[in-house]
């Protein structure tokens, strides 16, 4: 098994796409790739205002609200109540999305990837205490506790970009369990 500590610590906060909040990448698939050339990314997004989401063409999207009351979006002139935290909520990327806050700001964890790219679209998953990880590479990302994984102390926030055998997984918390990674 190898571990590679992903600390929060160590994000910067970038505007987004269309000017509208922040982001804070978590990975992103190929390394280096940018807003419009990723392949597969996972970050965590502040929306402190209401306002549309900003478009991704040939992008999917799994969206979990981990800090917040949450939200209502109109997908595609569809609205859709995302009002129940951490549990994970998947849509399209590249339709027009416009958010309204139910009650204050909100953090999600987002997971986005292109669905052209051939590649098996990531599950996303909310857990909590002892769980046993496939033999599969995986991104574990710890949300409202600690977590421990191969080796590692998660504090909130922190990731850890597992590969090879498979590991145990000790969340105290909220813990996002994606995979596989790419």
């Amino acid at each position: 098994m190898t571990a590679r500590l992903l600390s929060a610590a160590e994000r910067v906060a970038v505007p987004w796409k269309n000017g509208g909040g922040v982001t804070r990448e978590i990975v992103a698939s190929p390394k280096g790739a940018g807003m419009g050339d990723f392949v597969w990314r996972v970050s965590l997004a502040e929306v402190a205002a209401d306002g549309p989401f900003s478009a991704f063409p040939d992008i999917d999207r799994t969206l979990t609200v981990v800090e917040g009351a949450g939200m209502e979006l109109t997908v595609d002139g569809k609205r859709r109540l995302v009002n129940s935290p951490y549990e994970p909520q998947d849509f399209r990327a590249d339709v027009p999305i416009d958010c309204r806050l139910l009650d204050g700001p909100v953090v999600n964890l987002n997971v986005m990837w292109r669905r052209d790219s051939g590649r098996t679209p990531p599950t996303v998953a909310v857990v909590h205490g002892r769980l046993s990880l496939p033999a599969a590479p995986a991104l574990i990302v710890a949300l409202d506790g600690p977590a421990e994984v191969a080796g590692l102390s998660l504090r909130p926030y922190d990731a850890a970009l597992l590969t090879g055998e498979g590991a145990v997984l000790r969340a105290q918390g909220r813990t996002a369990v994606i995979g596989p990674t790419p």
